[in-house]
C-alpha cells in the first residue's frame, strides 16, 4: 500500500514487527476488535526466534503461553488445544500454536520480512508541525533485496531482542578480541543433541560466562556430557564471589524448576565437572594457537579453553526506531513509565504488576513497544504479562479507553516465571511452578533468573 493511495488514517493497517508470541496475539486481539493488522516478520516462519531454541522446555504450561484472542482464532479451524497442564519445547510451541495462529492470519503475515525504518510519513524525528496528523511509514526488504515503504495507522513493536545478545566485556562493550574469535564463541544455550554442535564441545574445556538460569543450564548440560565424554571441562566465569544466592534459591525457591535449574549447577561444580573462577571481569580474549585465553581487568589471565559460551543477557535493537521519538529509561532502555516495576535490581518476575497502554507510551503517539522489546535489558518478561500489554494497547487504538485501562490479568503472588529448561522429559517438566517467557539462552531462551538473564515462558 503506498502513502499516496490512503484516504484516511484509520483506515490503514496496524503494523506489527515480529511474528512471535506476542505479536500475532497482538494481530489476533486487533482481528477481533475490528481492525486490520499487518504482521512483518524477518524469518521464513512464525516463532522464527523461538525455533532457534526449539531445544529448550518452558517453565510455563500450555495453559500459560496460549493467549485468549488467539484461541478463539483458532478454534474453528479445528486446532485441537494441547494439554493445559503439559510443558511445551520451543518447538513445540512453535509448530502446535504460533504457526497455526500465523496460518489463520494467512496473508495478514509477511515472511522474510526485515523493518528497516520507521517514521511519521514526511517527518523526521525535528520536525513538529503536523506530526501528530500524520500516519506512520515502515520501510521494509524483502529476502531478494526489494524495498518498499508501507503506511500504517500504528506501529506494534514486538521484535523481541534475540537477534542482539549481550557481549562478553564486564563494561557491556565487547571485550578486545572478541569479535575476531567469534568461531569459538557461542551466545546461546547449546543443543547437546545435536551431533554437531555435542562435537564442539566434546572433551574439551568451555568457558561458560554468565550468573543466571541460562549460564546454570549450560553449565549441568555440560556435565551431563562430561560424565560420558571424557576431557569434557566447563570453566564458569562469575564477576562476583559466590555466596548464599549464586546458585539461587534451591530447594527454597517458589519455582522449584529453577531452583532445581541452580542445584544442577551447584552439583556441577562441586562434582569437578566444572570450575568456578571468581571476581573475574573480562575485559579480553586472545589466542593461544587454537585456543583462547581470557583476560580480566588487572590483567589476570585464565588456562586456555578450547570454546567460550556468552550467556550475559540480550538487549534491544532500536536502531530502525531513530526516527521516532520514544521515552526510554536511561538504564533499562524500557519505556519511562514501565523501567521502575521492572527494574531488576528491585523486581522478579512474581513481583511485577500486569501493566498495559499507560504504561507503554510514548512521546510519539501511536507507537509501542511490547513483549520482551518493552523490557529493555531487563530479564523477567511473562508470556502472560506479554498478552495483557498487548490487549491493552489493542482496545486504546480501538478507542475503548475502559478496557484499554482495565487490567485482566492476575499474576500469583510468587510468580510465574522460569527459564530455559533442563527439564527435557515430561515426567521432570512436573517440577516446575510455572513459567515466563521472555527471550530463550536462554525468553533469553533458556534464562529465568531473576537479576541476571532473560527468562522463558
Amino acid at each position: 500500500m503506498s502513502i499516496d493511495s490512503v484516504p484516511t488514517t484509520d483506515q490503514l493497517p496496524v503494523v506489527v514487527i515480529g511474528a512471535g508470541p506476542i505479536g500475532l496475539a497482538a494481530a489476533a486481539h486487533l482481528v477481533e476488535r475490528g481492525i486490520e493488522p499487518l504482521v512483518l516478520e524477518a524469518g521464513p516462519a512464525a516463532g522464527s526466534a523461538v525455533r532457534d531454541w526449539s531445544h529448550v522446555r518452558l517453565f510455563s504450561t500450555w495453559g500459560e503461553v496460549i493467549d485468549p484472542a488467539a484461541e478463539k482464532l483458532l478454534a474453528p479451524t479445528g486446532w485441537v488445544r494441547p494439554d493445559s497442564s503439559a510443558y511445551p519445547t520451543g518447538g513445540d510451541w512453535a509448530e502446535h500454536y504460533l504457526q497455526p495462529l500465523a496460518d489463520v492470519l494467512g496473508e495478514r503475515v509477511r515472511y522474510g520480512t526485515t523493518v528497516t525504518g520507521v517514521a511519521r510519513a514526511g517527518r523526521d524525528r525535528i520536525v513538529d508541525a503536523g506530526r501528530d496528523e500524520q500516519p506512520f511509514t515502515v520501510h521494509v526488504r524483502s529476502a531478494d533485496g526489494h524495498e518498499e515503504r508501507i503506511t500504517a495507522r500504528a506501529v506494534i513493536d514486538a521484535s523481541g531482542t534475540w537477534s542482539v545478545p549481550s557481549p562478553m566485556g564486564a563494561d557491556g562493550l565487547p571485550a578486545l578480541g572478541e569479535k575476531s574469535a567469534v568461531s569459538h564463541i557461542s551466545y546461546r544455550v547449546p543443543d547437546l543433541k545435536d551431533p554437531v554442535v555435542r562435537a564442539r564441545y566434546a572433551s574439551r574445556r568451555t568457558a561458560v560466562v554468565g550468573s543466571g538460569a541460562s549460564a546454570f543450564t549450560a553449565l549441568a548440560l555440560l556435565a551431563d556430557l562430561a560424565q560420558e565424554e571424557d576431557g569434557t571441562h566447563a570453566v564458569w566465569i562469575l564477576r562476583r564471589g559466590i555466596g548464599a544466592n549464586t546458585y539461587g534459591g534451591g530447594e527454597a525457591d517458589q519455582l522449584p524448576a529453577r531452583g532445581a535449574l541452580g542445584l544442577r549447577a551447584k552439583e556441577a561444580v562441586e562434582g569437578g565437572h566444572a570450575s568456578a573462577v571468581t571476581g573475574f571481569r573480562t575485559q579480553a580474549v586472545e589466542r593461544d594457537g587454537d585456543q583462547l585465553v581470557l583476560i580480566a581487568e588487572g590483567g589476570r589471565r585464565l588456562e586456555p579453553v578450547d570454546e567460550i559460551i556468552v550467556l550475559t543477557g540480550f538487549r534491544p535493537d532500536l536502531s530502525f526506531l531513530s526516527e521516532l521519538r520514544l521515552g526510554l529509561d536511561e538504564r533499562l532502555q524500557a519505556p519511562v513509565a514501565l523501567a521502575p516495576l521492572i527494574d531488576p535490581n528491585v523486581h522478579s518476575c512474581g513481583t511485577v504488576y500486569p501493566h498495559g497502554v499507560n504504561e507503554l507510551s510514548h512521546p510519539e503517539q501511536g507507537v509501542y513497544l511490547v513483549g520482551m522489546k518493552s523490557y529493555g535489558r531487563a530479564p523477567t518478561f511473562l508470556a502472560m504479562t506479554g498478552y495483557e500489554q498487548v490487549r491493552s494497547i489493542t482496545a486504546a487504538i480501538a478507542g475503548d479507553q475502559e478496557a484499554a485501562q482495565r487490567v485482566e490479568l492476575t499474576l500469583p503472588e510468587t510468580g510465574v516465571c522460569g527459564g530455559a529448561g533442563l527439564f527435557d522429559e515430561p515426567e521432570n517438566a512436573e517440577q516446575s511452578g510455572g513459567g515466563c517467557c521472555a527471550a530463550p539462552a536462554t525468553l533469553q531462551i533458556g534464562t529465568g533468573a531473576p537479576t541476571t538473564s532473560s527468562s522463558r515462558c
